[in-house]
């Protein structure tokens, strides 16, 4: 599933490629992946150009003219495939945006995708994106503000880090090595965290995502063309690595259970709270 350097590289791929082109078309294959049917969804699209894209979360945000936004939530992973004027596009993706100088994208959801057309007043009252938190990269996400967003008296860490309200892009994938280089157990309470712990997860934070970004994020993601991210497997430090060696002291990384999700650790480095 794509978190936030896949979304960057894509955010900013759209926004590069598509700011000023017109809608001239709508084909919806996946009606359960709108917000509206599909018929007036298709006409309120139809006719606006699209100013810019952004990413907030797990979410791209098309804004457009008259006040208008087209919002791209890609689920539990999805195909979201540029084509230019002259060029063939898959007809099997479940949404296809066509413009007037010929070139479009489409998506292909994965699981769980969603496009979501709505107007810049609706936008403050759209729930699934009203209530995210701030980007784990961005300007705003300093030191201090990742400290108050991270005060969460007996929650776990790892479900506080993961928790798109509080901090918005970070999923299941890059938190293992953030939590690693931090030396901090998922499991350990917030509560238990000394300003030095804060201090590690915060750069642990960064320096994972942005490591992630400058590769142009997951091999097994594609960006707006239809190219790989460079990391792979090799590149984590624990996760999903179980059975190998720890890159710092050698003991064996374990995969273990944390509520709904797993997680991979240094029993050593990462000891379990007391």
């Amino acid at each position: 599933m794509a978190e936030l350097p896949e979304l960057l590289v894509l955010a900013q791929q759209m926004d590069a490629e598509l700011a000023g082109r017109r809608f001239s078309e709508v084909e919806v294959v996946q009606e359960k992946c709108l917000n509206l049917p599909p018929t007036q969804f298709a006409s309120e699209l139809v006719g606006r150009s699209v100013e810019r894209a952004r990413n907030h979360g797990k979410w791209i945000f098309l804004d457009l003219s008259e006040g208008a936004h087209l919002l791209l939530n890609l689920g539990m992973g999805a195909d979201t495939l540029y084509y230019r004027a002259g060029e063939s596009y898959d007809p099997e993706h479940r949404v296809r945006f066509h413009f007037e100088d010929g070139s479009g994208f489409t998506c292909r959801f994965w699981w769980f995708g969603h496009t979501h057309l709505v107007t810049t007043g609706e936008l403050a009252q759209h729930s699934p994106t009203v209530s995210l938190g701030p980007l784990a990269l961005s300007p705003e996400m300093d030191r201090q503000r990742f400290a108050t967003l991270l005060d969460g008296g007996r929650a776990r860490v790892k479900n506080v880090l993961t928790d798109q309200k509080r901090i918005s892009g970070i999923g299941n994938v890059y938190i293992q090595d953030i939590l690693f280089r931090a030396r901090v157990h998922p499991l350990l309470p917030v509560a238990q965290l000394d300003e030095a712990g804060v201090d590690r997860l915060y750069q642990a934070m960064v320096e994972t995502l942005q490591l992630a970004y400058d590769k142009r994020g997951l091999a097994y993601e594609r960006d707006f063309y239809g190219k790989p991210g460079g990391v792979t497997t090799d590149d984590f430090l624990v996760a999903y690595r179980e059975g190998k060696p720890c890159p710092v002291c050698g003991t064996t990384i374990e995969k273990i259970k944390t509520g709904a999700t797993a997680s991979f650790i240094c029993p050593q480095c990462q000891p379990a709270p007391g």
